[in-house]
């Protein structure tokens, strides 16, 4: 099963290259069939230039260029439209996700499930100078989306995930042109009944750059992508449900039926 890792990226000369040889040393590590996918997202610094140069270091290395609209959402579409693994990471530029936290991902993709997500905030995982003020913000976010949705997994908004491909078809259209993609993902995933595990990751503060997420204009942005899931959740009729699910709930017998029940926050894998 090949693995793309989607690397949306504005401004990040001081991280990108690192980034991009720890990801592809671990992979490379595990034998796991890779490509990295760096989408520029309109850099004005030398970010293209320090991607070509990793392109020339290690193999499975692409450059994306997204030339429409900008924005972190934006630039993740872009990528996913040419990621070609079965199964397709979305990590940060700046070095704070972790590589063997990525080879988790991939593992429990290869048990059956369809998502892999991570949680900073379970037992085993592990924060590194987190801004208190934005802690904060994402415990309170976080605590109103479990609410919600009912859910027991506490870190929907962490862009850091994994998805096979067929689930990021069935999560279509996504509209999000924001960091908000980074909720609509995950809550698209679960809502439309694909299957999930969680576990614990860590997190370490840029210590390049700048972060690109303004906490002050996304407010009702990810208010809105919320809504706009919960609203599906209840009021589409399953029309969006994954096709073993529409047949569940229509009483049609299935041959091969999921295994288990949600539990803990996970959703068993398909058997």
């Amino acid at each position: 099963m090949k693995l793309s890792v989607v690397i949306p990226a504005r401004d990040e000369e001081g991280s990108i290259e690192q980034t991009i040889s720890e990801i592809a040393t671990a992979l490379a590590g595990e034998r796991i069939p890779f490509e990295i996918a760096v989408v520029d997202d309109g850099s004005t610094d030398q970010t293209v230039a320090c991607v070509w140069r990793s392109m020339e270091r290690y193999p499975g290395i692409r450059l994306v260029t997204n030339t429409g609209r900008h924005g972190f959402g934006m630039a993740v579409r872009a990528g996913l439209a040419q990621a070609t693994g079965e199964a397709i990471a979305v990590m940060m530029a700046d070095g704070s996700d972790s590589p063997e936290d990525l080879v988790q991902y991939y593992r429990k993709l290869q048990e059956g499930y369809d998502c892999a997500f991570g949680s900073r905030f379970i037992q085993g995982s592990k924060i590194v100078d987190y801004p208190v003020h934005k802690l904060a913000i994402n415990r309170i976010a976080n605590w109103f989306i479990r609410m919600l949705f009912r859910l027991r997994y506490n870190d929907i908004t962490n862009a850091f995930k994994c998805y096979r491909r067929q689930t990021i078809e069935g999560m279509q259209p996504l509209i999000s042109p924001h960091f908000n993609l980074t909720v609509e993902m995950p809550l698209k995933a679960i809502v439309r009944g694909y299957s999930y595990a969680v576990v614990p990751i860590s997190w370490t503060n840029r210590k390049s750059g700048m972060s690109k997420l303004k906490i002050k204009e996304m407010g009702s942005r990810y208010l809105f992508i919320v809504l706009y899931v919960w609203l599906e959740r209840h009021l589409s009729r399953g029309d969006y449900l994954r096709r073993e699910e529409q047949e569940e709930q229509n009483g049609v017998p299935q041959a091969s039926p999921e295994v288990g029940t949600r539990h803990a926050g996970v959703r068993a894998p398909r058997g």
